[in-house]
């Protein structure tokens, strides 16, 4: 099936909804997904599980309700898209969780199998110094 632009708006709608396992239906058990930078999320994920427990998993410790991703922006060209988001969440302490994020994603059979994710790594950092994990 062809990417569209309609097509990957679908998809993120998960996230939208704060349903994470709506989403995450449509990446591939062996997703290659690199998160940029030099904070506690950061890292190169050789599988959809690694990267739930890297990154979703740990979030859901610090922020009341999710990270709350909205999809702001979209290029589509054939088999990739570049997703502009926004995440409008609080994390346990009140602090504002306002980061903006541009996510590479690679698809292959309709499934995302690879992404490179860019995000504010000094909001992160922060994130986790005032809320620290257990």
């Amino acid at each position: 099936m062809a990417i569209t632009p309609d097509r990957v708006r679908e998809m993120f709608k998960g996230l939208e909804k704060g349903d994470g396992a709506a989403f995450f239906e449509r990446v591939a058990d062996n997703v290659d997904w690199t998160v940029m930078g030099s904070h506690p999320l950061a890292g190169h994920y050789r599988s959809k599980k690694d990267f739930i427990a890297g990154t979703f998993a740990k979030l859901s410790q610090v922020l009341t309700q999710g990270a709350q991703l909205h999809v702001e922006n979209l290029l589509v060209k054939d088999d990739q898209a570049v997703v502009e988001l926004h995440s409008l969440a609080t994390a346990k302490n009140g602090m504002r969780f306002d980061n903006r994020y541009c996510w590479v994603v690679y698809f292959q059979g309709g499934r995302i199998v690879r992404v490179r994710a860019y995000l504010d790594s000094a909001l992160v950092a922060r994130l986790f110094e005032e809320n620290p994990i257990a």
